[in-house]
């Protein structure tokens, strides 16, 4: 029988932080994954996602407790919520994209058992060496699937052995399934395809013609295994993620249920999210094809012009809010005066203003699931995508939710940013809210009709 090539607890191959590939370290510094964070966070996620250390510093600075609710609703993979469960405290996330869903749920499952969780990867590894060692025909994906995933995103050996290796996972019995498939997700990512971060996702111009695919997934087990000896002795406080959109909270959330929110929901941008987590997206059965991935983005904050359609009316919630309809007409006028004609350019201002009409719906929405007295902390950034006009998202996002009956407690500079097109640094902020419980007696002043 063929034995796994490595012992997992002594010889594991050096596992790289997508961070670490960034070379401006001085812009980053804030953003980065500490040592002391990386259990169950370093499971899997995005690049430049939002870090541990700072919701660490807001739950303190709201005093949050055990006794206490924690609320993410732009969840991504899970951030908020595995730190306010590794504190003791329970938390709720809410996340549209089911590969980040999908993540996030995963790394709040710290029952497995270590020792069994790496002897069932060790026999699915020896399977998956001799099917490899005895196939002929190179596997690939659907056309289908091919069709939505950057060209060279991995290589055609890489990938026919990564087919293999999710085979012998699914074909492996056991409540450890969804923890093979999110290190065999982080191992795609970051040890066999060929994708780049920087901060886009993009493909590196050194193609990875062959990997040792099978030990790349072991070792991420082996690094899960050994977070769940220390996560085992933490407290269990409750945390769930929703699969759902942050825009229709009263959907999932109970009312009268969070009392903090910490989240940072997507900044008004050219940049398609789905992006960043399309590949193992496809290849773990998220998306199969083009029609499935824009139903993926119409569940999207409108955020950017691929997610824009001729049905969306987000926009009817800002329609009377001066300043963002002051800019949308400034990029529309830049875009006239330059010249711009694509199509994805004539949308520039119509994201925009979707963009803020989709906070505001999901502001409002939110204060039905808020406890009085509960406090927010939104990181956003200043913008600049849309033809070098300046979207000062913290200042309009306060704004908004002052017209909505939070009061605006104050706004807190987390960084500044190099912005590489423009190469000019950009705040990010900490837009910090508070909800009275009671809401206001004026009616909403950004919309023409009652909404």
């Amino acid at each position: 029988m063929h034995k796994a090539t490595f012992n997992l607890e002594t010889n594991l191959p050096n596992l790289v932080d997508p961070l670490e590939q960034i070379p401006d370290f001085s812009l980053l510094h804030l953003n980065q994954l500490k040592d002391c964070d990386r259990a169950a966070h370093d499971w899997y996620r995005f690049v430049l996602s939002f870090p541990p250390h700072l919701v660490q510093d807001y739950l303190e600075r709201f005093g949050i407790n055990a006794d206490q609710r924690v609320l993410d609703p732009f969840c991504g993979t899970g951030t908020t919520v595995v730190d306010a469960k590794k504190l003791g405290i329970a938390s709720v996330g809410v996340e549209a994209n089911p590969m980040a869903h999908f993540a996030g749920s995963v790394k709040l499952d710290w029952n497995p058992k270590p020792d069994e969780l790496i002897h069932q990867a060790e026999r699915i590894a020896e399977r998956a060496i001799r099917e490899i060692e005895r196939s002929e025909d190179w596997r690939s994906l659907p056309e289908d699937g091919t069709k939505i995933i950057l060209k060279n995103s991995i290589s055609p050996l890489p990938l026919h052995k990564a087919l293999i290796l999710k085979e012998q996972i699914l074909a492996e019995k056991s409540g450890y399934q969804r923890h093979f498939l999110l290190a065999f997700a982080r191992a795609i990512v970051t040890d066999i395809s060929n994708l780049r971060f920087g901060p886009e996702v993009g493909v590196s111009s050194k193609l990875k013609s062959d990997v040792p695919v099978v030990e790349a997934w072991l070792a991420r087990v082996a690094a899960m295994a050994a977070d769940l000896r220390y996560l085992q002795t933490l407290p269990n406080a409750p945390a769930t993620i929703h699969h759902a959109d942050a825009r229709q909270l009263v959907q999932v959330l109970e009312p009268n249920s969070i009392d903090a929110v910490i989240t940072s929901p997507p900044y008004p941008n050219e940049k398609d999210y789905t992006r960043t987590t399309r590949l193992e997206s496809v290849l773990l059965g998220f998306l199969n094809n083009k029609a499935e991935l824009r139903a993926l983005k119409q569940g999207l904050m409108r955020s950017n012009t691929r997610n824009v359609y001729k049905a969306d009316l987000d926009d009817q919630w800002v329609s009377r809010h001066a300043e963002i309809q002051r800019i949308a007409q400034e990029i529309e006028d830049r875009r006239l005066e330059l010249g711009k004609t694509s199509g994805f350019e004539r949308l520039y201002h119509r994201a925009a203003k979707h963009y803020f009409g989709g906070m505001a719906k999901h502001l409002a929405d939110l204060r039905w699931a808020l406890r009085p007295n509960a406090q927010l902390a939104y990181v956003v950034g200043d913008q600049k995508s849309y033809l070098q006009v300046m979207i000062r998202t913290g200042e309009l996002l306060a704004d908004i939710a002052q017209g909505l009956g939070y009061e605006v407690v104050r706004i807190d500079l987390f960084r500044t940013r190099l912005a590489t097109a423009l190469k000019e640094q950009i705040r990010e902020e900490v837009v910090v809210l508070r909800w009275s419980g009671k809401m206001p007696t004026t009616s909403y002043p950004f919309s023409d009709r009652p909404l």
